[in-house]
């Protein structure tokens, strides 16, 4: 049993009801306490969630129902997460957030930046994973479409240039709703619920920051300790932290800080939808980020510290994360200071 806090059905309420359905019935058909449809700060069984889309739907001959809920909700179910992802100072800063505190609302769910499953340059992918037996479809047309909406506040509330969306289940609805809905291609019965973007929208800034608050919100997020799912994330993110630059990042090495197999450490980190790599790659992207838009120090000096052995290895990756060499993202950082 995983458990999700009841904010994961924001507007779900007002959609059934609007549509001349019964909310609060279908929440005692599948046992969901009627509590969670009017508060955030529940924590259900996700099954259970899930299941009452899934009753709603059918009962109203709705099946775009998640799409709808979705196309409903508002960054605010994320609680203090909504507030420092608001206030990062970049769209990579605000997913490399999501990815490190998804715990927080979802303990066994992630959210992470991976390669484009498609290997087309200039393009990365967002990744909704999930534990064990995968989520029903409307559960999953909800959670999706919540994230492409998210992706669309980070870009200033507009369209950015989504390539397409995978989804592991085959259509509910008609395939026009969906390609409507998320304004791109919809492709079913992936492996992975995915969307994928332009890596150059990694590097925008978002407007209005404030540093403060950011800092009271990650500290508030950094103290919750997760009692499953991310837990094992975190102490590898942790463990990089600490090494890289200075001490070994190999797996085996970290593994063995961790006091762990490396296979049975390389298995709990794809039970929460993630990799060492993943992992890995994630760490060095927010510290070259830090080193190149906050410092002078040399190109080369970066990539040491980032564990790269080439300065050209830099320069690969910063295109891949941001669309951006390591000189266009200084010279951007100085520009906007």
């Amino acid at each position: 049993m995983s458990l999700v806090r009841s904010a994961g059905l924001q507007k779900f309420r007002q959609v059934v009801e609007s549509l001349g359905g019964d909310a609060v019935g279908c929440a005692r058909r599948v046992g969901l306490p009627v509590e969670a449809l009017d508060t955030d700060e529940l924590l259900v069984e996700d099954s259970k969630l899930a299941a009452v889309l899934e009753v709603a739907a059918a009962e109203l001959g709705c099946p775009d129902l998640g799409l709808q809920v979705g196309q409903a909700q508002d960054l605010s179910l994320l609680g203090p997460l909504a507030v420092a992802i608001q206030h990062s100072p970049s769209v990579a800063d605000a997913l490399e957030c999501t990815s490190r505190y998804m715990f927080v609302h979802a303990r066994d769910q992630s959210v992470s930046v991976v390669d484009d499953p498609e290997g087309d340059r200039g393009v990365i992918a967002v990744r909704y994973a999930f534990p064990g037996v995968r989520p029903l479809p409307q559960a999953t047309d909800m959670t999706v479409m919540f994230l492409h909406r998210t992706v669309m506040f980070l870009a200033g509330g507009r369209q950015y240039g989504l390539k397409s969306v995978d989804l592991p289940h085959g259509p509910v609805a008609p395939r026009r709703r969906y390609e409507e809905a998320f304004g791109a291609r919809v492709r079913f019965g992936r492996s992975a619920a995915v969307l994928r973007l332009p890596s150059s929208l990694l590097s925008r800034t978002l407007d209005d920051v404030d540093a403060t608050i950011r800092g009271l919100a990650l500290a508030f997020l950094s103290q919750q300790s997760p009692e499953s799912g991310a837990a094992v994330t975190s102490r590898v993110r942790a463990t990089l932290d600490q090494s890289l630059g200075t001490g070994s990042t190999e797996l085996a090495d970290v593994a063995r800080l961790l006091a762990v197999h490396p296979r049975t450490l390389q298995r709990q980190l794809a039970a929460e939808g993630t990799s060492f790599g993943t992992v890995l790659d994630s760490v060095r992207r927010a510290r070259a980020r830090s080193y190149l838009t906050t410092t002078t120090m040399p190109f080369a000096q970066v990539s040491n510290l980032v564990g790269f052995a080439e300065q050209a290895v830099l320069t690969r990756c910063a295109r891949r994360w941001w669309g951006r060499t390591p000189s266009q993202l200084r010279r951007e950082a100085r520009t906007r200071d």
